[in-house]
């Protein structure tokens, strides 16, 4: 095989030979430090993006990296067929950090989401006594969970959907950040679970009102319906607090997690609830080669210790605060941009443009040339999201570098 040498050639070779499914910004990168990545000719970017919030913890973290050499050379795999020396510690440790009475290990996300409407439907029929067959779960307008044929079926994105049929039923769908369309549909006795976002980050970081999600999870309780929190995104300290439905102790009946519960080294992913939910899952029912692999249990572990020791939360929470105010002042004084929202340190600035427009696009390049790495989503929407290491330093020198670009149009 040729030696890749420069960006043309690594983008070339990727069109070639890979399926396009995807539409990358034309950066190559091939290394990456803490807030910092450098492309083949060693350009050097700050990463605004943080693979959509699955390296909260910086690239390449050192505890991470060292949990991941130092359990490579012992045992990677055993299977679930077997006991393993890290999966208890694992689970203990997962209990106790986030407060639920049961783990059940994945991988990837959109394998926890499935995990989790798996077992919400199987708890409907026997604890809640929903007829066979019959069990329907709410989702929102704008959601994104993941692209397995169950979850794209409840998906509003054509591209997500079309042309993938027959799709599966068993979803009702309603707005989001709308509580009385929420209270009207939960009077189904067919209805099993509610799966939510706590802040819609695909759809453009859509943040719900104040004391939604609190009447989410009180309305889910009145009616024997199980609260599903999808916090793949969201979790994991990006929005200020460990959750971001800590804001409101609106805890999940069902908790969903990945992206950086192992700190982007290593694909884990988990769905936590209490006994009486999760002994509806016995043996033979749901499972995983991978999940809760030795490699993955310690790396989550290392990760999740370095969110908790090196505050995260806290410093997600501070820098989101500096950041919207001074995109905030920003804006006031450039029209392209409409508004800034978000929470901690997942955000997005809303273009003054159609969604077919390609400003957003264009201003993505823009701050590409000049040092920041970033994504358009749903065409004239830009969502930022660095790694929760960040300095105030870093960030304002960041922030300088969005204003000006944004200025150059």
């Amino acid at each position: 095989m040729d030696l890749v040498m420069n960006s043309q050639s690594a983008i070339d070779l990727e069109n070639k030979y890979s399926a396009h499914n995807y539409h990358p910004l034309p950066a190559v990168l091939a290394r990456g430090e803490g807030v910092f990545v450098w492309d083949i000719e060693d350009k050097k970017y700050y990463d605004f993006l943080s693979a959509y919030s699955a390296v909260n913890q910086g690239h390449c973290h050192p505890k991470i990296i060292q949990a991941l050499k130092e359990q490579a050379e012992k045992l990677t795999l055993t299977s679930r067929a077997f006991y393993s020396d890290a999966l208890g510690m694992y689970t203990e440790f997962m209990t106790s950090y986030f407060g639920y009475e049961k783990v059940l290990p994945m991988n990837t996300g959109a394998e926890a989401v499935e995990t989790a409407i798996k077992l919400c439907r199987k708890w409907g029929y026997e604890k809640k006594g929903v007829t066979p067959n019959q069990a329907k779960i709410v989702v929102f307008d704008g959601n994104f969970h993941g692209r397995t044929t169950t979850i794209i079926s409840f998906s509003n994105d054509p591209d997500a959907y079309n042309n993938y049929g027959p799709l599966t039923t068993g979803f009702v769908k309603i707005p989001y950040n709308d509580t009385v369309a929420l209270q009207r549909e939960l009077t189904d006795p067919n209805i099993v679970g509610v799966l939510v976002e706590p802040i819609q980050g695909e759809a453009g970081v859509f943040v719900p009102d104040d004391g939604y999600l609190a009447a989410l999870k009180k309305n889910c309780r009145t009616n024997n319906v199980l609260f599903i929190g999808d916090e793949i995104q969201t979790g994991i300290a990006r929005t200020g607090k460990l959750l971001a439905t800590d804001y409101e102790d609106a805890r999940p009946d069902i908790l969903i997690l990945g992206k950086a519960l192992a700190g982007g080294v290593y694909p884990v992913s988990a769905v936590l609830a209490d006994n009486h939910i999760m002994e509806v899952i016995r043996p033979g029912q749901h499972g995983s080669t991978f999940g809760g692999n030795p490699l993955g249990s310690k790396v989550a572990i290392a990760a999740l210790e370095v969110v908790r020791d090196e505050n995260l939360a806290d410093n997600a929470m501070r820098l989101g605060e500096i950041f919207r105010e001074r995109t905030t002042s920003f804006i006031e004084k450039n029209e392209l941009i409409q508004l800034v929202r978000g929470k901690g340190l997942l955000n997005a600035i809303v273009i003054n443009d159609s969604p077919d427009s390609m400003t957003a696009w264009n201003i993505c390049l823009k701050l590409k040339d000049n040092g920041l790495l970033a994504k358009p989503t749903h065409g004239n929407i830009i969502r930022f999201a660095p790694p929760l290491v960040m300095t105030e330093e870093q960030l304002h020198d960041c922030c300088d570098i969005i204003e000006r670009s944004i200025r150059a149009f």
